[in-house]
């Protein structure tokens, strides 16, 4: 339980850590190809990082506690990492989105489009930001789909590994046992 408890508080800490910086970074930038670069580095730095992060999983002594972690990393800074590029575009196009967006606006939005929500109070209307909203909804989907199979995969083959290492006292096999 208290292992749990220390899970539960590191991956609060870490979103509301990210959260923290996303408020203070300077977003009042103008938009262009710059936005673009910045919103896919910051995708190849979410792939790298759920590739760094499965493989934390399967080292883990308790994978399903490393894998809460690592989702609440990654899912924070994918959902901020979007909200982050609808500022800035918004703060350079402000017809971009039905209304001018804030960065609590900006947040707001990414979640409810990650949450399939779409309340309808903001919307995209450029052309950009609707194609970045399309992009956004591509990314959730895959980011639900692979990266969270990837990390239950993970989770449960870091499982079988302490269970093969509890009864035989030996590590598995440093294929998985497939040989």
């Amino acid at each position: 339980m208290r292992l749990l408890a220390a899970t539960l508080t590191r991956s609060l800490a870490t979103a509301v850590l990210l959260v923290f910086v996303y408020y203070e970074l300077p977003l009042d930038r103008q938009f262009g190809w710059n936005g673009l670069g910045f919103l896919l580095g910051g995708l190849a730095v979410v792939g790298v990082l759920v590739v760094w992060q499965v493989r934390s999983v399967l080292r883990s002594p308790f994978p399903a506690l490393r894998a809460m972690e690592a989702l609440a990393l990654t899912l924070t800074l994918f959902l901020l990492l979007f909200a982050s590029v609808y500022v800035v575009l918004a703060g350079d196009d402000p017809h971009a989105f039905s209304q001018p967006l804030t960065r609590t606006d900006g947040l707001y939005f990414v979640v409810t489009v990650f949450a399939t929500v779409g309340f309808g109070d903001i919307t995209p209307v450029s052309q950009v930001a609707r194609a970045l909203t399309t992009v956004q909804m591509i990314s959730d989907l895959l980011f639900l789909g692979l990266v969270i199979r990837a990390m239950l995969v993970a989770v449960q083959r870091g499982a079988d590994h302490r269970r093969v290492e509890r009864e035989t006292g030996d590590p598995p096999p440093a294929d998985g046992g497939r040989a």
